[in-house]
């Protein structure tokens, strides 16, 4: 394992640089101050006090970043979210709509202001809204991903 903190490791760095820049590209909007060295950015992204996630392009896509607020969220540690499925961050019940909303951003590069109900790893559920979801795209403008924020959560139970 990387001894390094997590915003540190040049993976992390790379994919939030794609992240932010992917972001920008979609909304017009920054997701962050972009001033510094990209090690600075990629710790302010890890410590926002809001989640960003981003999950990868499998068939079942499997989340390969999210920063300390998202983690606190599912109440799962980095090992954990970066071999978790991210269909597992919405209840079995509602993964269909969670499923179409990816799909409308697959085919119309991101959206804007989506709700949902998530559920922590150990079953707590909070409703999410103001929900930005984008098409993360790579130097070549592939796609390589989604990422995900929002701003506002209550917990349910």
């Amino acid at each position: 394992m990387n001894n390094h903190p997590i915003w540190q490791q040049e993976s992390v760095i790379l994919n939030n640089q794609l992240m932010i820049r992917s972001f920008e590209y979609w909304t017009g909007k920054q997701l962050i101050n972009t001033q510094g060295t990209p090690e600075q950015i990629s710790k302010a992204l890890f410590e926002l006090p809001f989640p960003v996630l981003c999950h990868d392009t499998q068939p079942d896509p499997i989340f390969n970043y999210g920063n300390q607020k998202a983690m606190e969220l599912w109440e799962v540690t980095w090992e954990e979210l970066t071999q978790m499925p991210s269909r597992y961050s919405a209840e079995a019940i509602v993964r269909e709509d969670r499923l179409k909303l990816l799909k409308t951003v697959a085919e119309n590069g991101y959206i804007e202001n989506g709700t949902g109900v998530r559920i922590s790893k150990t079953g707590r559920r909070f409703a999410i809204s103001n929900l930005t979801v984008w098409n993360v795209l790579d130097n070549h403008n592939n796609y390589c991903g989604q990422a995900a924020t929002y701003k506002t959560w209550q917990y349910l139970d």
